[in-house]
């Protein structure tokens, strides 16, 4: 009887592990959301700011999925970024709010996904972080994933 339970617990952990959702990556993009239409990206003027600045770091120009998905923070003047004012937009019509997709990803130093899923395209991303002293940076980003 144990041995029969023993063996009906490894069947159940295998079947896990070995389903799709299991090893599939955090979805950053749908297929579904990636087909909208794509909105017109506009960049507003840039001027020296004390405000934060947010960094894509992707080691290539174009990458495949999964892909590592990072952006860097960084304050100034002593400020500390304030991780409950991350808004993190896919720039489609209309646009998506996917910040809840990254939210479990994002500490004071930026965002980190190692596994994101993104279909394959150039999608931009729009992400917007305050620090302590009340300073807003929106940065607009291009992802350049391969087929």
């Amino acid at each position: 009887m144990r041995r029969r339970r023993l063996i009906q617990k490894i069947a159940f952990g295998i079947s896990i592990l070995a389903s799709p959702q299991a090893c599939a990556g955090t979805v950053l993009i749908t297929e579904q959301e990636a087909s909208l239409p794509a909105e017109r990206v506009v960049l507003g003027p840039r001027g020296i700011t004390r405000g934060p600045r947010i960094d894509l770091v992707q080691p290539d120009e174009t990458a495949s999925s999964p892909m590592r998905f990072q952006l860097k923070f960084l304050s100034f003047g002593g400020a500390r970024i304030n991780t409950d004012s991350l808004r993190v937009t896919y720039l489609k019509t209309p646009e998506i709010d996917i910040t809840p997709r990254v939210r479990p990803f994002a500490h004071a130093a930026g965002i980190d996904i190692p596994d994101a899923e993104i279909p394959a395209g150039e999608h931009y991303i729009r992400a917007e972080v305050t620090d302590s002293e009340g300073r807003v940076r929106s940065s607009v980003f291009v992802l350049k994933v391969a087929p």
